[in-house]
């Protein structure tokens, strides 16, 4: 797939096939994650990667919209620091989205589908994955083969129209 492909294609999957996900294909992915600008090149972040069909099911209580984990082939954990300072999470938060749909796009141009979750439980999240204290889990994203359709470029989105959106040299 071409990445604008990818783009169109890349919709939020919650429900999985029980195919696995090849381990080269996960790496591809966890590398577009690595790969991810940041500010300052600081690079706030590490990467847990969940396979453990036990462990994704625990992992899916962590927040009320995070059921779609436990079936999925693979959850990665994105893991930043604790921050002291407003800028430094707002900046962290930030980069943390970035490599968010650098995973998302690299997924979907494998036609591997995937589905973002808050943590809301970070106690359980940091037992469940062995942090550090000094560390939190801001986010998850399930990945696995799409149950109900393959990804390919959606013709009908709901999105406002691109001209409401928009805006040349002024709003």
């Amino acid at each position: 797939m071409q990445t604008w492909d990818a783009i169109r294609a890349r919709r939020n999957v919650r429900s999985y096939t029980d195919q696995p996900i090849e381990p080269e294909q996960l790496d591809q992915i966890l590398e577009a994650a690595r790969r991810t600008p940041s500010s300052r090149n600081w690079q706030p972040w590490d990467f847990v990667v969940v396979t453990d069909r036990e462990r994704l099911g625990q992992l899916a209580t962590v927040w009320q919209g995070a059921g779609h984990v436990a079936s999925s082939a693979a959850t990665i954990a994105l893991i930043t620091g604790v921050y002291e300072s407003e800028r430094d999470k707002a900046i962290a938060q930030y980069d943390l989205g970035q490599a968010t749909m650098s995973i998302m796009i690299e997924a979907a141009d494998l036609g591997i589908g995937s589905g973002h979750s808050a943590v809301g439980d970070q106690d359980l999240a940091r037992r469940l994955l062995g942090l550090p204290q000094d560390r939190l889990c801001a986010y998850l994203i399930a990945l696995g083969h799409p149950a109900e359709r393959p990804l390919a470029p959606l013709t009908k989105i709901n999105r406002r129209p691109f001209e409401q959106v928009v805006h040349r040299e002024r709003w």
